[in-house]
């Protein structure tokens, strides 16, 4: 696996992380910081046909 394939995984993981944890502290600005980060990590994965495994939660 290429570190670009890593470091994108990673990128999406971390995302997921923010997200589920701007959603359990009800903040709104975050959710929306860590939705928008996380769109952005998963089209860029699907762009390059990059397997980043099934939405939690």
């Amino acid at each position: 696996m290429g570190g670009f394939t890593e470091a994108l995984q990673e990128r999406v993981r971390n995302a997921r992380e923010a997200l589920k944890a701007a959603l359990e502290a009800e903040d709104a600005y975050e959710v929306s910081l860590a939705q928008g980060e996380l769109e952005d990590a998963l089209r860029l994965a699907r762009k390059h046909g990059i397997d980043v495994g099934a939405e939690e939660g």
